[in-house]
Formats: C-alpha cells, structure tokens, sequence
C-alpha cells in the first residue's frame, strides 16, 4: 500500500492525472460548445424555415389584396365616371321635355321654318371645299356627299 500511495502522490502520476483532467475538461467544454453551436444552428436553420415559409405563404395573399385594391379602386373610378354621365343624361332629358328647346335645335340643325318665316341659306364662299379638300363639294346635295363618304369608307387607304 506504501507503494500505492507513493505512486498517487508522485510528480509524473500527479501530472498524468492533472493532464487527464485538463483533457477531459478541455473535451467537455468542447463538446458544450459544439452542441450550443448546433443547437443555435438548428434553431437558426428552423427560424430560417419559419421564416421563409411565412414569406411564401403570405407572397400570393398580398400580391391578390394589392391587384384587387387596384381593382376596386378603377371600378370605383368607372362608377363615378357612369354617375357623372347619368347626371348629363338626365339634365339632356329634362332639356328635351320643353318645347322651345325641341324647336331651338330642330331650327339650329334641320334649317326649320315656322310658318310665315322666309329661310335663306347663305354660302360661304370659304366653304368651298369640304375637309377631305374636294372643290366644290360645298355646293354639292348633303347626300351626294354622304354617298361619297360612304363610298371613300370602303376604300383600302381609308379616303
């Protein structure tokens, strides 16, 4: 036993025990840092995964809510438009309920006459020409020049 404890205490057992010790303390702490860094890895890698599937579940969502804002936002622009045109539509029709306004246009755009009215039509000698530059086809009957247009629609380059 003398020998025992003399190998316990002795300078090169002590060393080899205090190295060992050194060793596996150096190991352990190793190995905790190793699975602290894997452990935040793999919390990492999850949170990424987390992340990234949020982001891809929510792209489609948002891209459908922003196009049909737009949506709603152009057919909102179609009503007011419609309502506006709806109010002058209904303005024309209260207009074309009185008769004076019926015969005001009827004399302004078909030349009308009441009874005992003398009509004169006066040319304009300006007028000579109509907008596609044919001379003369102010002087023409309205429906030699309507047949004209008619018949220049029909052509390939349009008139």
């Amino acid at each position: 036993m003398a020998g025992k404890d003399r190998d316990r205490f002795s300078t090169s057992t002590r060393l080899r025990l205090l190295g060992e010790q050194t060793a596996a303390r150096v190991y352990r702490s190793q190995n905790r840092r190793q699975a602290r860094r894997s452990r935040l890895t793999g919390r990492a890698a999850f949170l990424a995964l987390v992340v990234c599937s949020l982001v891809v579940a929510l792209a489609y969502p948002m891209r459908q809510y922003v196009s049909q804002r737009d949506e709603i936002a152009e057919q909102e622009r179609l009503a007011q438009e419609a309502q506006a045109r709806t109010e002058e539509l209904r303005d024309e029709k209260a207009r074309l309920q009185d008769d004076a306004y019926i015969v005001r246009l009827a004399r302004q755009h078909l030349h009308y006459v009441l009874p005992g009215e003398t009509g004169f039509t006066v040319a304009d000698p300006d007028a000579a020409e109509d907008r596609r530059g044919e001379p003369g086809a102010g002087h023409r009957p309205w429906h030699s020049n309507l047949w004209d247009g008619v018949d220049n629609a029909d052509r390939e380059d349009g008139g």
